[in-house]
This record gives structure tokens, C-alpha cells and sequence, in this order.
């Protein structure tokens, strides 16, 4: 039998999962394992998406989760920064680094490292960091001082860190403590107990697609690498990584789109009943960066440039029963509401949320604005 569900329950299974309609979330380990990472690109972002998944969470659950060395920070899905539990990010650094990214001509062309500076790169760089923590500027001169990479420097002093990136995918360094307003690098062999390197990408693939399953199914596997690799990974072994997983995921209908849930869901999923909620999530949540922007059953196509926006710019969501029906902003002690397509702005249940958007971000209070 084809298992059939509506959008409408699927919604309300995402927000249970993601912690967005019922606030279950007890810490920034056990959100960040749920969502398999939370984006970190903008460390305020990670903190808020964390914060509004919890009762009473207030900034610096993320902070605190990565100087208790139970999350790690590194450039994972996407190339985007990421605070990760340690076996989803060595599952995930796995799979983007079997992408091969920056062995392709326009990756050398674009950044300017050949394949071999990049191998280069990874085996200076480890005896470099080793057992230490360096700054941003401290890692970077060690790597000029080597004539070598003297043509790489500018792209290394990069805010973007691109010529960084393939280092963390294959497991040379991450982001290291905080240190005030300095960005610093360890290996993760150091910075995570009980580290034990990538494991093979076949190895790696189970842990990871279950772990987006749970948090964003029913998907396909195209969704799966869009949210990973910007579907740079080769599609037969997406297929496989998939198919291997056997009766572990069941493919169900939903208004006439295929895709996998985890078995063990499918129960659940069945059960849920359509929600009727208003939530408030912030910047670069998990909630629409999983299933991807480009979604029109959860953001229609219309409104897709008011929540991705230049320079990769993800808005605050406004959620209604599950649906991007809006966007927010602070602007002063004002939480200002916009809407699509007219709907007017629900003021009690806007008003309620505005509490918890206060509370995860560090204000006393907010006064709803539509």
C-alpha cells in the first residue's frame, strides 16, 4: 500500500521534530543533533534558532555547547558554517569531501588552488595546528611564510575562507575556541574527545541521510544534496547511498510528490493532525534551509526573493499552521510584521511570540508592528 500524507501534516511533523511547535528543545546539543547542525555562518542566527526551541532558552546555548567541546563549528553543508554534533559533523565532512569540489577547473580557476596546493595545504596545515590553537591571522602567516604558498595569500586572508573549506572537509582543521571577537582554528583530533577521523563515505552516508530524514522528511535524495552540496555530489551514488538503506526509509505520497520518510516515523507522520500555530523562527533557520528556499509547497514561488535574499541572505520566518506566510525584523523595541500576500498579521499569537523572540534574543521586550 501507498502510504499518503497531506503537506499539511507534513508541516506539523517538521515543527514537532524541529522542536519549532512544541519548544522541546533542552539544550544547543539536542537542537543541533535534531536538525543534524545549525547554521553558525552568523553566530547571533545559531544562538536565536537554538534559543526559540527552547521554553526559557536565552543567547549563548551555542557558545556554550562548543566550549563544553560537545559541538564542533566547521564549514559543513553548503560550504556554510556549521555547529555540529561531532558524529553528524564527521559524517557530513565525510560526504562533502567526497564531492571532490576543488578538483574541478572552475573551482582552481575561481580560487586559484590546484588540486595540488589543496593536498599541500591539508598536510601543512596539520603539522601546523597539531595539539594548538592559532588565529586566524597566526595560521595564515605560518602557511606564507612557506614560499609555496605565497600565491595563495590573499586568497587565505579571504573572509570567506574558500581556500579553507576543502582543509575542514577532510578533516585537517575547525574552527577552535572562542576567543573573544578572534576567529581561531584547532585540528578536531584535539578539540573533540574521543575523535576518530572521517569515516568512509559509504559509512558516513546512513548516518547523515537519516538524521536529515527525521528532521526534514518526507525528502528525495535531490533534496538531500541540494542541502548538502548544492547537488555536487554524483547522483548514481546518491541513488545507492539511498537504496542501501532498505527498509530503514518508506516512500510515501504526499499530494502527489514521492519522497522518504524514515520507517520508524511513518507511524507518527500518519497520526499528525494539521497544526493551527503561529511561530516565529529567526535568520538562516534550519526550518526552510532543509528542504531549500526553492520549495513551493512550504514557500510559494512569488515569495521566494523576500526570504532569500542578496548576498545569501536568509529573512526571519513567520510560520502559519507550518507555512512561510511572512517575514519579521527588529527595528528599535519594535518587532516589525510583513505578511504576504495581505493576510492580515495575527496580533494575539504574534504578540505571544514576540515574548519568546525577546527572550532568545537578549531584549526585554518587543512590541508587535504589522
Amino acid at each position: 500500500m501507498v502510504v499518503r500524507v497531506s503537506w499539511d501534516q507534513v508541516f506539523a511533523w517538521r515543527m514537532g521534530r524541529q522542536f519549532v511547535d512544541v519548544r522541546g528543545g533542552s539544550d544547543a546539543v539536542e537542537v543541533a543533533a535534531r536538525l543534524a547542525g545549525v547554521q553558525a555562518q552568523v553566530s547571533s542566527a545559531a544562538e536565536t534558532a537554538v534559543a526559540l526551541r527552547s521554553a526559557a532558552g536565552r543567547p549563548g546555548a551555542v557558545v556554550r555547547g562548543l566550549g563544553e567541546r560537545k559541538l564542533i563549528k566547521t564549514w559543513a553543508m553548503r560550504g556554510t558554517l556549521h555547529a555540529l554534533t561531532p558524529d553528524v559533523a564527521a559524517a557530513a565532512l565525510s560526504l562533502m569531501g567526497s564531492a571532490r569540489t576543488w578538483e574541478k577547473p572552475s573551482w582552481a580557476k575561481t580560487f586559484g588552488a590546484t588540486p595540488e596546493d589543496v593536498a599541500a595545504l591539508v598536510e601543512a596545515v596539520g603539522e601546523m595546528l597539531g595539539e594548538a590553537v592559532l588565529t586566524r591571522d597566526e595560521l595564515v602567516s605560518a602557511i606564507v611564510a612557506e614560499p609555496r604558498f605565497h600565491p595563495l595569500a590573499e586568497q587565505l586572508r579571504s573572509g570567506w575562507g574558500a581556500v579553507l573549506k576543502p582543509l575542514a572537509w577532510q578533516g585537517a582543521l575547525c574552527h577552535g575556541p572562542v576567543d573573544g571577537g578572534t576567529v581561531t582554528f584547532s585540528s578536531p583530533a584535539h578539540l573533540i574527545p574521543g575523535w576518530t577521523g572521517l569515516p568512509d563515505p559509504d559509512a558516513a552516508a546512513p548516518v547523515l541521510i537519516t538524521a536529515y530524514l527525521g528532521a526534514y522528511g518526507p525528502a528525495t535524495p535531490e533534496a538531500f544534496d541540494a542541502w548538502l552540496s548544492r547537488g555536487s555530489l554524483r547522483k548514481t551514488v546518491l541513488r545507492r547511498w539511498f537504496s542501501e538503506l532498505g527498509d530503514r526509509v518508506t516512500e510515501v505520497d504526499v499530494e502527489g510528490r514521492s519522497g522518504y520518510v524514515l520507517t520508524e516515523h511513518v507511524e507518527d507522520l500518519t497520526a499528525t493532525a494539521p497544526a493551527h500555530s503561529v511561530r516565529l523562527l529567526g535568520s538562516f533557520d534550519q526550518y526552510v534551509l532543509g528542504p531549500g528556499t526553492g520549495d513551493t509547497a512550504l514557500l510559494s514561488a512569488e515569495h521566494r526573493a523576500k526570504v532569500s535574499r542578496a548576498a545569501g541572505w536568509i529573512s526571519p520566518l513567520v510560520l502559519v499552521d507550518g507555512r512561510i506566510a511572512g517575514t519579521w525584523e527588529i527595528v528599535g523595541d519594535e518587532l516589525v510584521v510583513t505578511m504576504f500576500d495581505g493576510i492580515p498579521p495575527p496580533l494575539r499569537a504574534l504578540e505571544a511570540e514576540a515574548a519568546h523572540v525577546a527572550r532568545a534574543t537578549g531584549m526585554s521586550a518587543l512590541t508587535v508592528r504589522g
